[in-house]
């Protein structure tokens, strides 16, 4: 064996550090979990609990990002703009209780809405992007309307990043014009220094609840990518921590 593969062969089975900053913060906030903030190249990363960052776990209202991009290429829907009709059904948030758009939906995470988009989409073009997206585990079901829900598909935090990461660098299968969209609804703010873009999630059907905060952050020198993934004991308190929590990491390093 030659010493470049002994060291290769190191290399791989060498664990990745945590970083003492978000550690530190983990345990300040009492919360458990994974973080990893990545620069686009991958030069530079900062992870807290790196032994799970490769764990799937449901990606719930996470894959709202590609099933924007899925209901546009599919024709399901136009634009950001074009009404999804409520049905009149009363939900316990006040925000989803009204005709939808795709920018209002996504903004407030309405379930509702992307379930009628996916019976839209239907499970033969779902099946068709399972195999070109990869992402994840691929498993687009059972269910055309819950399988992100409640289905099979999971998904890892470092699968997260490296899915945002291919849809920063327009590597998806989809038309600059859709991409463009979803970049433009997916700002949650936006600065003189800085440009932040982001999802939640939360597996409150399933019985392990976790929460997510997934995207990334552009200011004039470069481009972080994000996912953090908490673990959900009660959610009054601990799903405003997917977003705070993650704020918090990015200013202790300097990205915001």
């Amino acid at each position: 064996m030659s010493l470049w593969t002994l060291w290769l062969c190191a290399a791989l089975m060498t664990p990745v550090a945590d970083d003492p900053d978000l550690t530190k913060l983990f345990h300040e906030k009492g919360v458990s979990g994974v973080m990893i903030i990545s620069s686009l190249d991958g030069n530079i990363e900062y992870t807290h609990n790196a032994a799970e960052a490769d764990v799937r776990r449901s990606p719930a209202s996470t894959f709202k990002i590609p099933n924007t991009l899925m209901a546009l290429d599919a024709g399901v829907v136009k634009d950001a703009g074009e009404i999804i009709p409520w049905d009149g059904r009363q939900y316990r948030i006040s925000a989803w209780n009204k005709d939808q758009t795709l920018r209002t939906a996504l903004a407030d995470s309405c379930v509702w809405a992307y379930q009628v988009l996916a019976r839209r989409i239907g499970a033969k073009r779902y099946a068709d992007y399972a195999a070109r997206l990869n992402y994840g585990n691929g498993d687009f079901g059972p269910g055309v309307d819950t399988f992100w829900l409640e289905g099979n598909l999971r998904i890892s935090p470092r699968e997260q990043v490296a899915f945002i990461k291919r849809l920063v660098r327009r590597e998806l299968p989809f038309r600059d014009e859709h991409l463009d969209l979803l970049r433009d609804i997916l700002v949650r703010e936006r600065t003189r220094r800085y440009t932040l873009r982001a999802k939640t999630g939360s597996s409150a059907r399933l019985p392990e609840q976790y929460g997510w905060w997934v995207g990334w952050v552009r200011d004039d020198a470069r481009v972080w990518v994000f996912a953090t993934c908490i673990r959900i004991h009660d959610p009054a308190r601990d799903l405003p921590l997917r977003e705070s929590l993650t704020r918090e990491a990015l200013k202790r390093k300097g990205i915001i």
